[in-house]
């Protein structure tokens, strides 16, 4: 089992889809990797030998930003958005679509479950 940046990667993919198991990592930039240790992308990742994994693994230590670093700075702007009081801090912190989709219908990933209000009731007619 190939363990790389702390992910164990899965043995019965192709090298190149293994690797985007790796937060980070896409498929350009796996092939990117691969390009440069010369490694076959279609090489199943349980069939890498020992030289190949550390080959990658140099590549991905010198190169890219992944995993836990990347997370804590996607956090760390996030969390910059949010304290400078931009607009899209604001929308950060009110768990609102970030990029100016449509509000109204839609955004249920990010408003979270639908919180029904009910409507205003009719005042009762006097006679």
């Amino acid at each position: 089992m190939a363990r790389i940046a702390g992910v164990d990667l899965p043995k019965n993919k192709c090298t190149e889809i293994g690797l985007t198991y790796i937060y980070g990592i896409g498929r350009s930039t796996a092939q990117e990797i691969l390009e440069k240790t010369k490694i076959d992308g279609t090489k199943k990742v349980g069939d890498l030998n020992d030289d190949e994994v550390a080959a990658i693994r140099a590549i991905i230590q010198s190169d890219f930003k992944v995993e836990g670093a990347l997370r804590s700075e996607t956090q760390l702007n996030t969390k910059r958005l949010m304290d400078i009081g931009c607009y899209r801090g604001l929308r950060h912190r009110k768990g609102l679509p970030v990029r100016g989709q449509r509000t109204r219908t839609n955004s249920r990933t990010r408003k979270g479950k639908r919180k029904t209000v009910a409507g205003k009731k009719k005042a009762l007619e006097k006679k």
